[in-house]
């Protein structure tokens, strides 16, 4: 894979990245916004430009919602099928928990088209989810439950013949909410290396994408098909405009917190590339006409965006009251700048950091890149990562470099004081019931002996201690043979040297550590947008909204869309 590196754009040196020290912290994480470079975007963006076909080419339900729907997803050398079993699931079986064992809707994405077998197979396992098992020719296993209010109230709408309110719409964001899509080998899916030879897919989450995609316009058309069935020729299909207004919700707990923990070179990764598009962006020498205009409208688009957003969350209505006001004052700023001089959006940047919050920084951030799809989008292509080949030890390094390593990147791990109760309050673990990550506390909870190893401030002040006790030029194969519990430390301190922002500069067992932080990374990765915490622990969220439908995909202008 090639090495991502920052790119000379003019003869003038191109603005520099912003420090690992001042962007991988967990206030800053936890107010990530989507860009046009996540995940989502990304899938839709090749999808238009490869001219994938989409059909639904089975509808078996009946006027109660219940039954089997098959969606295909043509590209131009493979198909893949979104095979949905619906259910008539009552209300108080109807919950977000992972621990639930019924959903109004449960889903795989299949490799291919499955046969009237395949179909019959997945019947008697998916509806099971975690109870059943599938097999390498299916990618996606998820499920998803009901808006209970909102679901309801459209279908009632549509069957009388009227369009539902579109604020309604726009508070909830979502008619579903999927309460886990799972992939990667889990439960007998393929696993990633089933998937290695396959462009469309090499990007993070493609194929979980692809999946709420299609589950998405599921959705609508079951609200559509129940209220036609109560009703019949009375009833009308949600108008478009409304349509648009409505992603997937998603209900995500500490089950996704620990992945960018344990994928370090893929988090590099990640943030490499955002903050590379930003020092491009910044390092314009000159704002084009069209670029001003293209991003006066995406500002009002985060204006129109922030004001729609709901939360309960005390933290989270702190950081909407902060965001509104912050994008205010962009607006303010924009109007009284000097757009025609030198390198005016790195100006703007040097403002925003000296007069936003973070959460108006990066909302400011995803605002930027938006009008410089030609100038970023290319940075696509270095997402994803082979960590087999990062994870290699080097036994012939010097300890006297590992310590070196650690001194460099790890002092704000060597500076917590591990001694005092508050910095190791917390203990990460997996839950017996259902092998999820949770979150325990260590003082009055029982468990930490079973801690998983996902404190890395910890360990790195661990390792540096020991270190103390060998020679500068002994090989660091000595040490791992005599420290074996090391090998996790050593190998991440010396990716370091490569991969700058591969951790998470927070210790995560503290007392006051926010679990929220870190899902809301990795989510506004994936793209999603409208983050309502309803704890420190479990987020809402939503996926695909003001995106196109797979039925409307080919018949939209690409710059109605966002995916252009």
């Amino acid at each position: 894979m090639v090495e991502l590196t920052p790119t000379d754009l003019s003869r003038h040196a191109p603005v520099g990245l912003r420090t690992p020290e001042q962007v991988m912290r967990l206030a800053r994480l936890g107010s990530a916004h989507p860009t046009r470079l996540s995940f989502l975007r990304i899938l839709l963006r090749r999808m238009r430009r490869e001219q994938w076909q989409f059909e639904r080419t089975k509808w078996e339900i009946d006027s109660t919602g219940v039954g089997v729907a098959i969606y295909k997803a043509r590209g131009p050398d493979l198909t893949y099928s979104l095979v949905v079993f619906a259910h008539d699931l009552p209300d108080q079986m109807r919950s977000d928990r992972v621990i639930a064992t019924a959903w109004d809707a449960t889903f795989t994405l299949f490799d291919g088209e499955p046969t009237a077998a395949d179909i019959e197979r997945l019947q008697s396992n998916v509806p099971l989810q975690e109870a059943g098992r599938i097999s390498a020719t299916e990618l996606i296993l998820s499920r998803a439950n009901r808006s209970v209010r909102l679901f309801a109230y459209v279908v009632d709408c549509l069957s009388q013949g009227l369009q539902p309110d579109a604020q309604q719409l726009t508070d909830v964001g979502y008619l579903m909410r999927t309460t886990a899509v799972y992939g990667t080998g889990k439960f007998g899916a393929a696993g990633r290396r089933n998937l290695e030879n396959r462009d469309h897919f090499l990007g993070p989450f493609q194929a979980e994408m692809l999946s709420v995609w299609l589950t998405r316009q599921f959705v609508v058309d079951i609200v559509e098909h129940i209220a036609k069935s109560r009703s019949g020729e009375k009833a009308v299909r949600l108008a478009p405009e409304l349509r648009l207004l409505l992603g997937v919700g998603n209900s995500t707990g500490l089950g996704m917190a620990p992945f960018i923990v344990r994928h370090p070179v893929l988090l590099h990764n990640w943030m490499m590339v955002r903050e590379e598009a930003l020092s491009r962006v910044r390092s314009c020498e000159q704002a084009s006409a069209r670029a001003i205009g293209a991003m006066r409208v995406s500002l009002e688009a985060a204006i129109h965006n922030a004001a729609g957003w709901r939360s309960e969350h005390p933290v989270q209505v702190v950081k909407l009251e902060q965001l509104r006001a912050d994008l205010i004052r962009v607006t303010e700023q924009l109007n009284g700048m000097d757009l025609t001089a030198f390198r005016p959006w790195n100006t703007l940047w040097l403002w925003a950091e000296d007069t936003l919050s973070l959460e108006g920084q990066e909302a400011l951030l995803s605002i930027l890149l938006e009008p410089y799809g030609e100038l970023v989008d290319d940075l696509s292509q270095f997402l994803s990562a082979k960590e087999r080949q990062s994870f290699r030890l080097d036994g012939a390094m010097k300890v006297g470099t590992l310590r070196a390593l650690l001194e460099t990147h790890y002092a704000w791990a060597l500076s917590i004081d591990f001694t005092q109760a508050d910095n190791t309050a917390r203990f990460w673990y997996v839950s017996e019931e259902k092998l999820e990550p949770r979150l325990g506390e260590r003082a009055s909870e029982e468990g930490a002996e079973l801690e998983q190893p996902l404190c890395i401030a910890r360990f790195a002040q661990s390792l540096f201690d020991q270190l103390k006790q060998w020679e500068d030029e002994m090989p660091v194969a000595n040490f791992v043979l005599q420290h074996p519990e090391a090998r996790l430390m050593v190998r991440r301190a010396q990716m370091s040297a490569r991969h700058a922002y591969a951790e998470i500069r927070d210790n995560l067992i503290a007392k006051d550590m926010l679990p929220i932080d870190l899902l809301r990374y990795k989510l506004a990765f994936f793209g999603a947008s409208h983050f309502d915490p309803r704890s420190d622990r479990w987020v809402r969220i939503s996926l695909f909204q003001g995106m196109p439908y797979p039925d409307e995909f080919k018949n939209i202008p690409v710059r109605e869309i966002g995916v252009e």
